[in-house]
């Protein structure tokens, strides 16, 4: 029933992203990657695909099992254009162009497998919910900050709770950055209530850039000041920025601007 409820709640706040795409693209192409049992696809599907002419929802789960039974749920639903793939997130076959990937608690890494899929195949929206985030906290523990001037950021993960909890809150703060640095205006919410799950922040992207440059130099900062540098940023190749000295009297550069948007046919075409 927690799973459900948070289900139930997730249809709302992707209902504007769903009629959107299948607005502008007949053959819409959903993504619901680490579906598990593919609960969040079968209730997509009986809400937005099952009346429609077309459209496809693809489920992409690493466990054969889950795979299996869900595939069989669709064959005696009638969900005829529900396709299931048996893969991890970074090893799947995506089709060559997506308008909406998912990736509910989809653990560790898995959800930076799904952000990075979704950039790389210019997925209009995108909303993931992150769970289990460890890969920074390890690198925090491994690392210090190689700015000079952020020497007391140690200080926020000196001890093992607040490295874990830090190094959570700085993972998904560098995924939503990373986001906005290629293009996309992203909104940071709360799922459901803390009593559903401890695994609560969504992050919900709108493709409406090619790329935004000043938040690619303060993503590049903040890789510099807290000395990480997650998979995401790396499968992107997206680095550091290299430290570098001013003189006092140097005035502060300004941060570059934002690109211009993309017309609708850059975005919104198959």
């Amino acid at each position: 029933m927690r799973k459900l409820k948070q289900v139930n709640h997730l249809m709302g706040l992707l209902r504007p992203a769903v009629e959107d795409v299948q607005a502008r693209h007949p053959d819409t192409v959903l993504v619901d990657a680490g579906s598990g049992n593919a609960y969040l696809g079968f209730v997509l599907y009986e809400l937005f695909l099952k009346g429609a002419a077309s459209g496809t929802l693809l489920s992409i789960e690493g466990r054969p099992d889950l795979t299996e039974r869900a595939q069989g749920r669709a064959q005696r639903l009638g969900f005829t254009r529900m396709q299931f793939q048996t893969a991890h997130i970074d090893t799947a076959r995506y089709p060559e162009r997506i308008h909406l990937l998912m990736a509910l608690h989809a653990c560790d890494t898995a959800t930076d497998d799904a952000l990075v899929a979704a950039i790389r195949h210019g997925a209009d929206h995108v909303a993931v919910v992150p769970c289990c985030q460890a890969e920074v906290a390890a690198q925090l523990k491994e690392k210090r900050p190689v700015v000079a001037s952020s020497g007391s950021m140690s200080l926020l993960y000196a001890h093992a709770w607040h490295r874990r909890e830090f190094g959570s809150h700085l993972t998904n703060v560098i995924r939503a950055l990373t986001l906005e640095a290629f293009g996309y205006q992203v909104t940071v919410t709360e799922l459901t209530g803390w009593e559903h799950s401890l695994k609560n922040e969504l992050i919900l992207g709108r493709r409406v850039h090619r790329e935004n440059r000043r938040a690619r130099v303060q993503l590049e900062r903040l890789l510099a000041e807290t000395g990480v540098n997650p998979k995401l940023t790396r499968e992107l190749g997206v680095k550091p920025a290299a430290a570098a000295v001013e003189p006092v009297s140097a005035p502060e550069p300004e941060a570059p601007e934002a690109s211009e948007p993309v017309e609708a046919s850059d975005v919104s075409g198959a």
